[in-house]
């Protein structure tokens, strides 16, 4: 038996199965808010039916009407994850970097431990429109900016806003005091002095906890081992000679707002020195980045957790060792909209949700899709990768702009969609038959150092028994013009060029996106400027001229299945409609005088559209930005700045 939806008022099909193949018995009275924003989740928690709208990037939760349940809503907000630091290695300093702290973090979820528990907040339909922040990651520490950067905040502007504060970095050397505090405290570096290298970040009060101390004693052989992270659910700990141990980052706290057991801002892990050896381990949950010895780097803390970042050390101050980057954050609002009878789902999975006939699975994170239903189910599916960022970066005698970021492959079996269709599947009920599903993190745009771009990371899509193997693959990498490569990276879309001399990123393999665009200029002339990013609908733009960038290529509106309008999976795109991704980073130019230049925008002209990343002339007002999460979009290009791909995602949908 299933639950028959109350609140929908734009479908005419208004059977959900929130649990059941088969039809329901008798609608259910009750209703809830009409509102739309973000990834919708429907799902069963004890006798009631809620609604989440889960935030991976910034948007609007607007509320229309108001249901019987009452005008309250739920929420979680948890701000971008601090980076990792990155400790020193020459003759007199040797040391772990400490681990990122993770985002602060407010919930009103029973989830939450009650001191720290929010209250409920109303909201109304006048305004009815309430803005979404979501913080990014900060950047882990490299060789010359060691000390972790700060994550950003995540808000919601309710009439008393809630907001959150960015996780503190880890220290490094040498390591600005204030990255160091904030949602959750960045921890302390290994050390040969107490202060301030070693001494821990400390948290805002109600969202997180301390980082831990470095250790300013060496365990053997000159190890200095670093503090982790702080996270919402603990303190990071210091690093003390316990056994291997030390320096883990602080626990997250796992809640299951969304329908799924999550775990959120976990502490990222301190590093260690000495022989390779890895003398941390990853927190319990939550997101946070392990540490790294002196023979591997930090590891990246999840995006959409808000977890810290791993600390790492530089060996013979390598450029090749580099400490995590924190995990973006995350906002989640939910409501009650009906009260169960019975009924078990046709499939697990996802985040999931009921529109025109279907029933639509929508993955941002990694996790499993498994049909519960007695007999096989025939899927539809899109399946989008991280995209690719955008160059730019301090060099030289002059800052260098660069290309942008391809947007991630797209592979589906929905007709038209893309050029290559694949072909129909169904698959089979159990464990043994489900689909594994990998989300593709957008790549990190280097904002220090030589600021070359990095290729998005691939999604799979997997399923032995079906057999089902994709693989999307990551966007291709903006070029730079100095020290190069100029030729723009190859992708499921390419990269933007850098100069005339530079060739436009490939889509390899074809099928999935478009090449970038070529980008302008001459080789040590201050004016150049880089071309856009492919995207998943067309080729990059051409940079028009030297102070100019190239815009990137169009992305692609979502099939018709999954164009919910309460909704807002995907990004906008042209004439202001909704439910778009894979759209291409708009190169950046350098600053030609006074006049200044222009950047290309992300994803086509008239942009940002699918979700691909602006570019720019320089950080800030007239810069670039990041691609947009959960849509595959490039990072954009600046002069002196390389923005993030956005990550990836999978959606599913079969008949109710």
């Amino acid at each position: 038996m299933g639950v028959r939806s109350v609140n929908n008022t734009l479908q005419s099909f208004l059977d959900t199965f929130v649990r059941s193949g088969t039809d329901a018995s008798g609608e259910v009275p009750p209703s809830g808010l009409t509102a739309t924003g973000g990834v919708i989740s429907d799902y069963v928690s004890g006798p009631a039916i809620y609604r989440a709208h889960i935030f991976t990037s910034s948007g609007t939760f607007s509320v229309s009407a108001l249901g019987t349940f009452g005008s309250n809503v739920e929420y979680l907000v948890v701000a971008g994850g601090g980076g990792g630091g990155l400790g020193g290695d020459n003759a007199s300093y040797q040391a772990g970097g400490g681990g990122g702290g993770a985002g602060g973090l407010l919930s009103t979820h029973p989830d939450v431990p009650a001191p720290l528990r929010q209250t409920a907040v109303p909201v109304s339909t006048s305004p009815g429109s309430y803005t979404i922040t979501i913080g990014a990651g900060g950047a882990g520490g490299i060789q010359g900016f060691k000390g972790g950067q700060q994550g950003t905040l995540s808000s919601i502007a309710f009439a008393s806003p809630v907001s959150t504060t960015g996780g503190g970095g880890g220290s490094g050397n040498p390591s600005p005091a204030p990255q160091r505090n904030g949602g959750s405290g960045g921890g302390g570096e290994g050390s040969y002095s107490p202060a301030p290298q070693n001494s821990a970040g400390t948290a805002t009060s109600g969202q997180g906890n301390a980082g831990g101390a470095g250790s300013t004693t060496p365990e053997a052989a000159d190890r200095r081992l670093a503090g982790g992270g702080g996270g919402a659910g603990g303190a990071g700990n210091p690093g003390v000679n316990s056994g291997g141990s030390q320096g883990r980052g602080g626990a997250g706290l796992t809640i299951a707002i969304t329908g799924t057991s999550t775990g959120y801002a976990g502490g990222g892990s301190g590093g260690a020195y000495n022989q390779g050896i890895n003398e941390t381990v990853p927190n319990p949950g939550g997101g946070g980045g392990t540490g790294g010895g002196n023979a591997t780097v930090g590891g990246n803390a999840t995006y959409s957790t808000g977890g810290g970042g791993g600390g790492a050390n530089s060996i013979s101050n390598s450029a090749s060792y580099y400490a995590g980057n924190g995990g973006s954050g995350i906002v989640v609002v939910r409501y009650q909209i009906g009260i169960i009878q019975t009924g078990t789902a046709k499939a697990t999975g996802g985040a999931i949700s009921f529109y025109g006939g279907k029933v639509i699975h929508t993955f941002t994170s990694s996790g499993d899709f498994t049909v519960t239903d007695p007999s096989p189910v025939s899927i539809s599916y899109v399946v989008v990768a991280g995209g690719g960022s955008g160059s730019g970066a301090p060099w030289g005698p002059v800052n260098e702009a660069g290309g942008g970021g391809g947007a991630g492959g797209v592979v589906t079996n929905i007709p038209g969609l893309m050029p290559a269709t694949q072909p129909s599947i169904s698959i089979a009920p159990g464990a043994p038959n489900k689909i594994t599903i990998t989300i593709g993190a957008g790549a990190q745009g280097q904002n220090f150092a030589n600021g070359i771009g990095l290729q998005g990371t691939q999604t799979t899509f997997v399923a032995p028994t079906a057999p089902l193997n994709i693989a999307a693959a990551g966007g291709g990498a903006g070029a730079i013009s100095s020290p190069g490569p100029r030729n723009g990276g190859a992708g499921g879309s390419g990269g933007g060029g850098a100069e005339s001399s530079g060739s436009a990123g490939p889509a390899t393999p074809p099928g999935q996106g478009f090449a970038g665009g070529t980008g302008s200029g001459t080789a040590g002339v201050t004016e150049n400027s880089g071309g856009g990013g492919g995207g998943a609908g067309g080729a990059g733009g051409n940079a028009p001229g030297n102070a100019t960038g190239g815009v990137g290529g169009i992305g692609v509106r979502l099939p018709a299945i999954f164009q919910n309008p309460i909704s807002t999976v995907g990004a906008p795109g042209p004439g202001g409609s909704a439910h778009w991704i894979g759209g291409g980073g708009g190169g950046g130019t350098t600053t030609p005088g006074p006049a200044g230049g222009i950047g290309g925008k992300g994803g086509g002209s008239g942009g940002p559209y699918a979700g691909g990343g602006d570019g720019g002339v320089v950080p800030g007002p007239s810069g670039g930005s990041n691609g947009s999460e959960s849509t595959g979009g490039g990072g954009g290009s600046a002069e002196g700045r390389g923005y993030n791909g956005g990550s990836g995602i999978v959606i599913i949908a079969y008949p109710a």
